[in-house]
């Protein structure tokens, strides 16, 4: 099975009934071979299922309401083998509410040049028959991936796999709920939002949920489910023996699992897969949560410090979007600068980074926190791997949400920190801290982000076209001279684009 599971992308096919009943079985025969080899490639991670060929508006409107109602259908793939006017599919486009992706292929590679005749120029369309279906998205204004080339070549299925990874991202979005364990940081603009514009735009349900009543969940762990739970933490972890024979380390270890076994079970319950917190609303809790919060995110759940609520979402729709693929996921914040031979950035939090990004085995530790509640806590450290990753930040502008995508490279410290008590990661911004603070600051880039190693830009650009959410990229090619006018052109596009 793949690993999505159940999910699936549906491949549907357009033809007509020109051409006869034989050459609809040829055309018929060969939409199932390449739904079937799509399934088949390692580089795939969902099943690519078959759903034949349409030859008249009403097949394809009917397949377009069936793929709506089918919840495992996260969107489609739609070819044209032979010419299929696009007149047909007005209705059916018209009510897809599913993402789409238009591959333009064709079945055979290359070409037999001695054996072309007039059947196989009628049977081998796609040149043309995807042609006219491009134009009818286009005239319908719709926002829809377009990926051109054999079937079979490597390069086109890794396309196809990011669009299937973005639509699964999205659909995950459309059916998630977020916990808000205390209200936003008191004062605090960016972490603010407009959650039934966020619900509109994106489909995920923020709720609130009082610490009492999280208390009582947590309060309510075992003896005995706590102390499975160290057991877990010393296989997968480096842990002092010093914990387990202090009784204050031991005890505050021990208040970790509780939070996580609580936490999980409160969210499970309410069937919330993501969550904030907030240092300056614990009441009924023992404490901030430090190791339980790294732990939840490492088993997928998405978080944001501080009530950010939008970071949560796109955190888990990051991890989800990432399923299979090396490189982690986390909470993060651009907590300080390193100005030298070359401009770095420290990023870290109080205690909320996720060990998914780790470069080495993270390490228990007891120390002490200093913010909103002083006391020590249990949490996890190490740094995080080196290579590429991408920093996203989701904002509201109001009218709109845009979201932030700064590209940037991962580094090893120059010098150990052994007196930051906390996880961190060291990076160099594309193209450089120089261009990029400015040009993420004058996006309205948040202090908070999501930094991934597990996708890569082209994902996140899918899946804000699937959303229909502005999106601008800070890379080595950005200049802020040109990043401002991308966002004045985007100001008056989104305005007009949303009418009146």
């Amino acid at each position: 099975m793949k690993i999505y599971g159940d999910k699936k992308v549906w491949f549907v096919t357009g033809s007509q009934h020109l051409y006869g009943p034989a050459m609809l079985k040829e055309v018929a025969d060969n939409s199932a071979k390449i739904a079937a080899g799509l399934t088949a490639a390692d580089s795939i991670s969902a099943e690519i299922e078959s759903k034949g060929v349409v030859t008249t508006p009403e097949e394809i409107l009917d397949v377009c309401q069936a793929a709506n109602s089918d919840k495992n259908c996260v969107g489609l793939i739609l070819w044209m083998h032979t010419f299929s006017p696009a007149k047909m599919w007005i209705a059916g486009l018209s009510a897809l509410n599913k993402p789409y992706m238009h591959l333009h292929t064709q079945f055979g590679a290359e070409l037999p040049w001695g054996e072309i005749d007039m059947h196989y120029m009628n049977l081998n369309q796609s040149a043309h028959g995807d042609r006219e279906f491009g134009y009818i998205g286009t005239r319908l204004r719709q926002e829809r991936k377009v990926v051109v080339g054999h079937w079979e070549r490597e390069s086109v299925q890794q396309q196809i796999d990011n669009w299937v990874r973005a639509a699964m991202g999205w659909n995950e979005a459309k059916n998630l709920r977020i916990a808000r364990f205390g209200d936003n940081m008191r004062q605090v603009a960016v972490t603010e939002g407009d959650k039934v514009s966020a619900q509109i735009q994106f489909g995920y349900e923020v709720h609130a949920y009082g610490l009492g009543d999280l208390a009582k969940v947590c309060d309510a762990v075992t003896d005995e489910e706590i102390a499975a739970q160290l057991e877990l933490y010393k296989a997968d972890y480096e842990i002092a023996d010093e914990i387990f024979s202090d009784a204050h380390q031991l005890e505050m270890l021990q208040n970790e699992a509780r939070l996580e076994l609580g936490m999980e079970r409160f969210m499970e319950e309410k069937g919330c897969k993501a969550f904030t917190n907030c240092f300056e609303n614990l009441t009924g809790l023992s404490g901030l949560p430090g190791l339980a919060t790294q732990r939840l995110m490492s088993k997928g759940y998405g978080y944001g410090g501080e009530g950010d609520w939008k970071t949560a979402a796109m955190g888990r729709i990051v991890k989800v979007m990432s399923k299979g693929r090396e490189g982690g996921t986390s909470f993060m914040e651009d907590y300080t600068y390193h100005f030298g031979a070359k401009d770095q950035v420290l990023g870290a939090h109080m205690l909320e980074i996720c060990p998914s990004i780790a470069g080495d085995k993270p390490k228990v530790v007891v120390e002490r926190h200093t913010i909103g509640i002083k006391k020590d806590i249990a949490r996890l450290l190490f740094t995080g791997a080196t290579g590429p990753a991408l920093n996203i930040s989701t904002i509201d502008m109001g009218t709109r949400f845009r979201i932030i995508v700064n590209e940037v490279d991962t580094v090893e410290p120059p010098a150990d920190l052994p007196h930051l008590p906390v996880a961190k990661a060291l990076w160099e911004p594309k193209p450089s801290l120089e261009v990029a603070g400015a040009a993420w600051i004058h996006a309205g880039g948040a202090h908070h982000s999501v930094y991934t190693q597990g996708i890569t830009t082209e994902q996140v650009l899918d899946f804000a076209e699937m959303a229909n959410v502005e999106t601008v990229v800070i890379d080595e090619n950005t200049t802020v001279r040109e990043f401002k006018q991308e966002l004045r052109f985007n100001s008056v596009f989104y305005h007009l684009n949303q009418g009146i």
